[in-house]
């Protein structure tokens, strides 16, 4: 499930604020503070909000001020998010659009729709409406409605006014278009990974997929080696070809429980546990680890990954991110970097830019002099370094 476009309203940077055409791989450029991370805290947001609540979501994100410094800065009403998504091309468009506002003090959702359009043109039917904690849920499978008279839709009220109707509703089998957006939303990953918590050696546990700051690369190792070999195998092999002297890593438990990540250099007997390996090593073995997950989740939001990288490496990185992708998971990157921007293609890049204080998204694809340099050989990185990315320049 793939998102097509976002479109962001008084949230932070983004006053007024639309991507359209999202790729299976995004890349994001743009000078720091223009809104690169967040633009990624709005998913990180919308987890928050289904594991918990919208008050919770929003203390998280703006601190003890809350809505109040979430909302963009002299702005009034509703912070507004819509994300439009599908399956493939052939199936419905659906549209999940999310108003908050704040009454006495404390936020409430003003607002949660989930609609579904059939084909390009004609009335979307509307499969979930909410407001202020009350409203209908759709209980039919959307592929067994042919007519929007043959809906059942069933009123439910919800137990606060700042609980997303899709985190309450997503429990219920009979609501199965709210279970399906709401177990994608549960599925995001967006990646804050800390190299010095990947160093960490976690007690004894089991994990299938990596955390959002890396501290059970340890367990999700061990996961791997034992559950699927061949993947691991993979991510060795690859492993080996990037960081000269690697020859093994391994998970190993000791008796006190704990969980120690090892590395073995083939010019040495012994291994070395993590805490002692470079800074570089640990974080591509992470993300081999994470983009060779075996079930790939919907959405990966990954920022900055040439930190601590061999440029040289950042094309092949390049590559990876994008097989996740083609194999069903949408990744969106932001970077800093040429030499990786130099590995993505013109259709896959948007770039932020702040003016007056509120920031914009344009598309690459959609920028003709870009688009001619392009067709003539140029690569993306240099075009961006010689300053034809209008505005994204901060000098």
């Amino acid at each position: 499930m793939r998102i097509e476009s976002l479109k962001l309203k008084n949230f932070k940077a983004f006053k007024n604020a639309e991507m359209k055409n999202v790729p299976g791989m995004c890349v994001l450029v743009g000078a720091n503070g223009t809104g690169k991370s967040t633009l990624f805290s709005v998913f990180g947001f919308l987890k928050d909000a289904l594991s918990e609540n919208v008050h919770v979501a929003l203390t998280r994100l703006g601190g003890s001020r809350g809505f109040r410094e979430v909302r963009s800065r002299d702005t009034d009403g509703a912070i507004e998010i819509e994300i439009k998504f599908r399956e493939k091309q052939s199936t419905p468009l659906i549209t999940y659009s999310l108003a908050i506002n704040e009454e006495n003090g404390s936020p409430v959702v003003e607002r949660e729709t989930l609609q579904y359009r059939r084909g390009s043109s004609g009335r979307p039917w509307r499969f979930l409406h909410f407001e202020k904690g009350h409203g209908i849920a759709v209980t039919n499978e959307m592929d067994q409605v042919t007519d929007e008279e043959q809906l059942n839709r069933e009123e439910q009220t919800l137990r606060s006014p700042d609980i997303l109707a899709v985190k309450g509703l997503a429990q219920f089998a009979r609501f199965p278009a709210v279970m399906v957006l709401g177990q994608l939303i549960e599925n995001w990953h967006v990646s804050n990974f800390h190299i010095q918590r990947a160093r960490v050696e976690p007690e004894a546990g089991y994990a299938e997929h990596l955390s959002r700051e890396g501290e059970n690369l340890a367990l999700v190792t061990e996961y791997l080696y034992k559950q699927h070999p061949k993947t691991f195998d993979a991510i060795l092999d690859k492993l080996k070809r990037r960081v000269p002297g690697v020859s093994r890593v391994d998970a190993k438990t000791t008796e006190e429980g704990r969980v120690l990540l090892r590395f073995q250099d083939g010019a040495f007997h012994d291994p070395f546990l993590a805490r002692h390996v470079s800074d570089g090593t640990i974080k591509m073995f992470a993300y081999l680890v994470l983009l060779h997950d075996p079930r790939p989740h919907p959405l990966l939001c990954i920022e900055e990954p040439e930190n601590q990288l061999y440029p040289k490496l950042l094309v092949e990185l390049a590559e990876e991110f994008r097989e996740y992708a083609n194999r069903g998971g949408q990744v969106l990157i932001s970077t800093h970097s040429p030499d990786f921007l130099n590995a993505a293609n013109i259709d896959e890049v948007f770039w932020l830019v702040k003016e007056k204080g509120y920031t914009t998204i344009r598309r690459a694809l959609d920028d003709d002099q870009i688009k001619t340099y392009m067709a003539e050989g140029d690569q993306m990185g240099y075009l961006w370094k010689q300053g034809f990315f209008t505005g994204a320049d901060p000098l």
